[in-house]
């Protein structure tokens, strides 16, 4: 909060004395006045939160995952994992499921760079039409509209522990009705990291005590292309083609110690050594059929996504006890294959405004993962042929869905949606000759509700039943060994989680929004540990018990000096009773925890009339979930200034990344045998400069629009 008041001030001072000097000067025949409307930085609507990055300072020289990050609404823990208000997220792309998760998505979406941004939605209460665990952020990205020849070149250098660049190519081709996109990359990214751990078995008051350093580097060239061609007025055909490959290299080095009852009974160095290469493929065939008068569309995707992954894993023990080092290698070759095909369509019934929109889709996955086993035996490579494996997964997911939205008395909005979801799947494993099959459906209802009280006061609310399905790998029941000593292993009886969520909220003159959310679950499933041949294990598994939390959210977004200075406030407070859970799956975790969170975006465009553009940013948040608490809040900020070199048609940007506190993950997993705390010293902090070349025509447009949105609170 400190930071918070001395950043506003620092800003305020500046963009107060800048602007009274521009004041100051007299202009002199006037002729013209051009009045130009710019959307709000961040707007609120009833099922949504819009953050409009487009031709922001925000963009210049950072990723989309960069922009992300600081995108309201919206946190990221240490192990990549994307949240918004606190609850599991799902990933599109111009409206397009993303086949990543987790540190893939963060690959994939730092091959992006974010001058592609239109702007980033976070999607509270989606409609039936998403195929999601939860709420989405659906990521905008720009389409060029003149004809001719543009894009744009850049350049980034980041400096933390260590150094990395990014570079990016953009090339945008329009002529009559085709239109071509091309990006390209290359990522040279190294990182270093720090990470202690402590793990408490309460049976015999068993503590060991980890700290370990990594460093690892990741080299990355991408290409995606986007191919458009306008057949009609009404009718668009395209091909989308995106490719990665990517060359890693990690090498960790740890020291350990256990001790009973506060007695030392060993102590261990570890060294672990991974090199791996990994391909995404993925191809998009689409079909658009757009009304602009009857406001007719049909979209019609079909697409293949291939991933491979092939590396090797090693990890070498020595303990103070045991004069001989142990070791295991392990050799994956990940193979997964994704086949779909996706049809929308919405168009209005009658003349009352009602709108109708309905789809399906059907995927089948071919997923396999075959490990080589190799042991460490006086000091040679061991094949292990009781320890090698060949683990695959199939699935078939068929889907149905229809929304119908309707106005009744020209003051209250209304939407109805139902997706209905069947899923068969088979999981094998060949070493144990396990083999299990399953299929179920799914009912997933939502409605939404608004009523505008005058032009300045509305009230919505909102209802979605969320299902989330177990990740492929996380029923791998083969045993792997950690980072930290210990060994994870799937679990083949993992069960769906479904969970439920009420919202309301008020907007108040366009400019102020109060939100309230209900959201409880009945069942879920988190890691836990247990102990098997002297071994902790972590796994996945199944929960019961009732988990209820209650969350409130303010957000505002003011402009000030002639729309030069915005600034955006969030704040938020979640109430979370997990006594039920707790009781029932014999957890020592407080039943009652309330969790503050906030974050601000302080803008100033044009400074002192020279084209010099001011960004600051600050989060506060800490995630809680289900058996896992976090230990402290984290403070992240960042303060950028970037310079627009008109006549050139460049930017230069120098940005701070966590400059005054660095950021520290800190939370603790409750099992019934113990306790396990981890801490995690992330890179993400330091300076960094980036520089962007443009040319041609930058004039943009929305990408057509697909899916029936509903807007709130006033903000159009």
């Amino acid at each position: 909060m400190k930071f918070t008041l001395i950043t506003a001030a620092t800003f305020s001072t500046a963009f107060i004395t800048a602007q009274s000097k521009q004041d100051s000067i007299k202009l002199k025949d006037i002729q013209e006045v051009i009045v130009i409307a710019r959307k709000p930085t961040v707007e609120n609507k009833v099922d949504r939160t819009v953050f409009n990055v487009a031709n922001s300072s925000i963009l210049s020289g950072n990723t989309t995952w960069d922009v992300l990050r600081i995108t309201p609404l919206v946190s990221i823990d240490s192990d990549d994992v994307i949240k918004a208000e606190g609850q599991s997220v799902t990933v599109y792309i111009n409206d397009r499921k993303s086949v990543f998760s987790g540190k893939e998505l963060k690959e994939y979406l730092n091959t992006i760079p974010a001058d592609n941004l239109m702007k980033i939605e976070v999607i509270t209460s989606p409609s039936s039409k998403y195929e999601t665990t939860g709420e989405v952020i659906n990521i905008v990205l720009k389409r060029l509209e003149n004809e001719g020849l543009k894009g744009s070149a850049s350049f980034t250098n980041n400096q933390s522990s260590k150094n990395s660049q990014y570079s990016n190519l953009n090339i945008n081709y329009h002529k009559k009705n085709f239109t071509q996109n091309l990006t390209a990359g290359y990522n040279d990214n190294t990182n270093f990291y720090k990470r202690d751990s402590e793990s408490l078995i309460y049976d015999n008051n068993a503590l060991t005590l980890f700290n370990a350093e990594s460093t690892s580097t990741d080299r990355s060239p991408s290409f995606s292309s986007t191919s458009e061609i306008e057949l009609s007025e009404k009718n668009n055909v395209g091909l989308i083609l995106e490719y990665r490959k990517s060359k890693r290299f990690s090498d960790m080095n740890s020291y350990g110690s256990s001790y009973i009852n506060g007695n030392l009974q060993d102590s261990f160095t570890k060294t672990q050594n991974l090199e791996g290469d990994y391909q995404n493929v993925g191809t998009n065939v689409f079909y658009k059929y757009y009304d602009k008068v009857k406001n007719k569309i049909l979209d019609v995707n079909a697409g293949i996504n291939y991933r491979l992954s092939d590396d090797q894993n090693d990890h070498i023990t020595n303990f103070t006890s045991t004069p001989v080092p142990l070791g295991s290698r392990i050799y994956n070759h990940r193979q997964d294959r994704e086949y779909y095909v996706k049809v929308d369509y919405s168009q209005p019934i009658g003349d009352s405004g009602s709108q109708l929109e309905f789809g399906g889709k059907t995927s089948f996955k071919n997923n396999v993962i075959p490990y080589d086993y190799l042991n460490l035996i006086d000091h040679q490579w061991t094949f292990d042929q009781s320890r090698t494996n060949n683990f695959q997964y199939t699935d078939n997911l068929n889907s149905l869905y229809a929304n119908i939205s309707k106005t009744f008395f020209k003051k209250l909005e209304t939407r109805i949606g139902l997706r209905f979801e069947y899923l068969s799947y088979t999981v094998k494993q060949e070493v144990s000759n396990v083999e299990r099959s399953k299929s179920y459906s799914t009912i997933l209802p939502d409605l939404l509700l608004k009523y505008a009280f005058s032009d300045n006061y509305s009230l919505s609310a909102t209802y979605n039943h969320n299902l989330w399905r177990p990740y492929f790998s996380e029923f791998n029941p083969f045993l792997l060994p950690s980072d930290e000593g210990m060994y994870y292993r799937g679990n083949l009886d993992l069960q769906p989680n479904p969970s439920d969520r009420l919202g309301l909220k008020l907007g108040i003159k366009k400019k102020y929004f109060l939100s309230a959310n209900y959201f409880f679950s009945n069942h879920d499933y988190w890691t836990s540990y247990v102990i098997e041949d002297g071994k902790t294990i972590s796994t996945p598994t199944n929960f019961d018990g009732r988990i209820e939390r209650l969350s409130g959210n303010f957000s505002t977004n003011q402009t000030f000096f002639k729309n030069k200075f915005t600034v955006n406030l969030n704040i938020g407070v979640e109430y979370s009773d997990s006594s039920d859970f707790n009781i029932k799956n014999n957890l020592n975790i407080k039943n009652y925890i309330t969790n503050f969170s906030g974050s601000s975006n302080m803008s100033y465009t044009n400074l002192l009339g020279k084209n010099i553009n001011l960004n600051a940013w600050v989060g506060v948040y800490s995630q809680n979930g289900g058996n896992s608490v976090s230990n402290k809040q984290n403070i992240f900020h960042s303060l950028s200034a970037t310079k627009i070199f008109t006549p050139l048609q460049m930017e230069a940007t120098v940005r701070l990344n966590n400059f005054l506190f660095k950021p520290n993950f800190d939370s603790t997993t409750y099992a019934p045998i113990g306790q396990f705390r981890y801490n995690f010293a992330s890179d993400w902090y330091g300076i960094s400069f980036s520089l962007v070349k443009r040319f041609g025509n930058q004039k943009v447009k929305e990408n057509t629009k697909t899916n029936v949105e509903k807007d709130s609170g006033g903000a159009k």
